[in-house]
């Protein structure tokens, strides 16, 4: 059975919009560049390593696919290579390649994805999918990098929902220039 684990930069507000400043965000560009954060670069690295695929919303898997295959080296391989799955009801074919576009019913998808993969599906960036995954309980786990810097506007990590969903704090570190990483399991109702 798969897992999927939420892979989120925010500001500590909350603010995770245009985090790479290429949506013209007045605030956006806020986490800096990665090569910047050597700690950071090697956390991504990492994560795409440990995951079996990438679960994206349509927005985020269009900024990967118009940065990432034309890159090279170990992130860029991995990121090129692996499989990816697209929630998405306006893309029909996707030119990034092991890409898959999920279209019908996000949640019965999203669960049939997690009963077919062994391993991490991990869902970088796409906050909107997120909210849709939290509120039909399909988050197993959260990895959130908060960075050192308070916005004051823009889109929030999460929305409304229909009831508490509590987490577990099971690690914690700092990394580069004082960018906290938290994770959090999913705490199951017994």
């Amino acid at each position: 059975m798969g897992k999927i684990v939420i892979s989120e930069n925010a500001s500590l507000d909350g603010v995770v919009k245009d985090p790479a400043g290429d949506e013209g965000f007045r605030h956006g560009g806020w986490v800096g560049r990665i090569t910047d954060r050597p700690e950071v670069g090697k956390l991504a690295l990492d994560e795409a390593l440990g995951a079996e695929a990438f679960l994206l919303g349509r927005r985020s898997y269009e900024w990967f696919a118009a940065k990432w295959p034309s890159r090279g080296g170990e992130l860029a391989d991995r990121l090129n290579s692996m499989p990816k799955y697209v929630v998405s009801s306006t893309l029909e074919d996707p030119d990034w390649n092991n890409s898959t576009v999920l279209g019908g019913d996000v949640v019965n998808e999203v669960a049939k994805l997690k009963r077919e993969i062994d391993g991490n599906i991990v869902v970088p960036g796409s906050f909107q999918l997120l909210r849709t995954l939290m509120e039909h309980d399909l988050v197993d786990e959260l990895r959130l990098k908060i960075f050192p810097v308070v916005l004051g506007t823009g889109e929030r990590l999460f929305g409304e929902t229909s009831d508490k969903k509590p987490m577990r704090l099971v690690e914690t570190q700092t990394l580069d220039e004082g960018v906290a990483y938290l994770t959090y399991e999913r705490v199951h109702d017994t």
